[in-house]
């Protein structure tokens, strides 16, 4: 790997556009360099995990809605939508809307964390999309979703966007563009065009998952994704972009994150180099804020060992300054203790989720969100004598540059009524690559699974199955069978008119 040292310049120096950070992507995306067949075998994990939440949210209101406006877009050949009979295609854009919006909607899929955060999955919707419309083969697909994951991750290694209150769909744009690119083997010049305009087009707050949480943080990913194909497009026909989008007197880093005197160092492989960045990733077995993955662990095991929840006093989460700030009570929201809340909101709730966990000894990705469930007074109780603290130990841990040793887990103290303490410890969720018991395909599959049972066919799920595990020996033309199907009479409908 290479450190790229990236700061701002006055627009008087001409910095060279190989010296740009953009184009330096570009060269990555550009670079046929041999692919890492560990990453192939995760990337096709990660279809699998995105297809399973994408059909268990189906019938989920903003995914409906995104569904529809999609339908409007036919095409004859373009790409497939989701649940829809495979034989209607649509415009590439519109389906990794549609898309998008399905696999991001549950909060289920895979995750980054670093400098900032990330749901790095989110890439693969628009990468499909558009490898079908433009009739690419398998392993096409799979070198794109590889390169969108490498720039991604890195990214995310290198530049917050979270201490600014911008949205970390503004690393999805670039990183999208150049799996798009690397896809279509385009040349690097128009890679790096198409990078500065997704980054331009996709800059957004943080208010999309601050107070009282929106649809539109399902919205957003499958939005950035849109907003990158469309990037592409444009510079395959030979349009520029803001130009330098990172280092310029008036770019994205000068004003709107660590400003003119910044320093950033970014990491990205050397030519040739096989990418491998994919590999750092996790998924999430429990469809929450992947920093409530090992406090949903701990809970389970408090569960057991805990004989009357009535008895609890009071709850002390200790953890990191992420989880802490974002998810916990040093957020300072109050919707996160809000039983009428929405599930966007209690799912970057920890003080919510740990208490379901704990009564439940379980979870479930619809059942612990029910409003009646939310409503429970045991819960409420529970819920609300719970507080969480930063740890610098535990920050420290989160931040640590070796993957092995970085944590995004807390230690847990109750006390009970008696003045008795009971604690629980845990670095990592159990399914963490480096925790417990990592997912592996066999567990990819039994989530698929387990939230398309009564969704789809057996032998519909069966057949995507054997589809995607051989993606790698797909030939051109034939990605449009990744699609899944699912009979008209499960698919809902929204009749509310818009504009399409």
């Amino acid at each position: 790997m290479i450190l790229h040292k990236v700061k701002v310049y006055p627009s008087k120096v001409n910095l060279p556009k190989k010296k740009q950070l953009a184009w330096k992507i570009a060269e990555v995306a550009s670079d046929n360099a041999k692919l890492n067949m560990k990453s192939i075998e995760m990337a096709i994990n990660r279809i699998i995990d995105n297809a399973s939440v994408a059909i268990a949210s189906l019938n989920r209101k903003p995914v409906i809605s995104a569904r529809e406006m999609a339908i409007k877009h036919a095409r004859k050949k373009g790409a497939t939508i989701f649940g829809i009979n495979t034989k209607f295609k649509f415009d590439c854009e519109w389906a990794a809307w549609s898309n998008g919006t399905a696999v991001r909607e549950l909060d289920f899929h895979d995750t980054f964390l670093a400098a900032d955060y990330s749901h790095p999955g989110d890439n693969i919707p628009s990468l499909i999309a558009v490898a079908e419309q433009k009739g690419r083969s398998g392993l096409d697909l799979l070198r794109g979703i590889i390169t969108a994951y490498e720039i991604q991750v890195n990214l995310v290694k290198g530049i917050c966007l979270h201490k600014h209150k911008i949205d970390h769909i503004a690393h999805l744009g670039p990183s999208v563009a150049a799996g798009i690119g690397s896809m279509l083997k385009l040349n690097t010049e128009t890679i790096y065009q198409s990078i500065q305009q997704a980054l331009h087009t996709t800059i957004s707050t943080r208010q999309s998952r601050k107070g009282e949480i929106s649809s539109w943080k399902a919205y957003a990913p499958a939005h950035a994704g849109k907003l990158a194909i469309e990037a592409v497009d444009r510079a395959m026909r030979g349009e520029g972009a803001p130009s330098p989008i990172y280092e310029g007197e008036d770019s994205i880093i000068a004003r709107i994150l660590d400003g003119k005197k910044a320093l950033y160092k970014i990491p990205l492989p050397k030519k040739k180099e096989q990418k491998k960045a994919i590999l750092e990733t996790y998924t999430k077995e429990y469809s929450a804020e992947y920093q409530a993955q090992a406090l949903i662990d701990i809970a389970k095991k408090l569960n057991k060992k805990i004989k009357d929840l009535n008895q609890i006093k009071n709850i002390d989460i200790y953890t990191s300054h992420h989880t802490h700030y974002v998810i916990g009570t040093g957020s300072n929201d109050p919707q996160k203790m809000d039983p009428n809340a929405s599930r966007e909101t209690l799912d970057h709730s920890i003080m919510y989720i740990f208490a379901v966990a704990l009564e439940d000894g379980k979870w479930h990705h619809i059942k612990s969100y029910t409003k009646s469930r939310a409503n429970r007074k045991s819960t409420i109780k529970i819920w609300r004598s719970i507080k969480t603290h930063e740890d610098k130990k535990w920050t420290k841990k989160y931040h640590d540059s070796n993957p092995k040793n970085k944590s995004f887990g807390a230690k847990v103290i109750v006390t009970l009524k008696n003045k008795k303490k009971i604690s629980e410890s845990l670095d990592k969720a159990d399914a963490h690559p480096f925790g417990n018991r990592p997912f592996k395909r066999v567990d990819y599959i039994n989530k698929f699974l387990t939230l398309t049972r009564n969704i789809i066919s057996l032998k519909e799920s069966n057949r995507f199955l054997n589809f995607v595990e051989k993606l790698k020996k797909i030939k051109s033309g034939q990605l449009h069978k990744i699609n899944i199907v699912v009979s008209n009479s499960k698919l809902k409908r929204n009749n509310k008119k818009g504009i399409f």
